[in-house]
């Protein structure tokens, strides 16, 4: 990972750590579960967020096609493709086997 890579850059900010080395990120971690750690040639540590997916959805990643339709969806959604099949309250109830 470069500078150059770097998509959005926000001012620098100087972290002081404390007696055990730790640094505390606060707000700069929020919605983040987890982070990649490494560093570079100069010495630089880098912190990559991670964004962790549920077990139970985790196949949704590993089948391409049932991904690839869901972003089929997304996308034709996002451009208003869209048709109305009505109101489906009256199966709310319904057992699904």
């Amino acid at each position: 990972m470069s500078a150059t890579t770097v998509k959005k850059a926000v001012p620098a900010k100087k972290l002081r750590p404390d007696k055990k080395g730790r640094i505390t990120l606060g707000s700069l971690a929020k919605g983040i579960s987890s982070f990649w750690f490494y560093t570079d040639d100069k010495g630089r540590i880098i912190l990559e967020p991670q964004a962790e997916v549920p077990a139970y959805e985790a196949w949704v990643f590993r089948n391409p096609k049932v991904l690839a339709a869901i972003k089929q969806g997304l996308k034709e959604s996002a451009e208003g493709k869209t048709v109305d099949l009505g109101d489906f309250t009256k199966y709310a109830a319904d057992k699904i086997d």
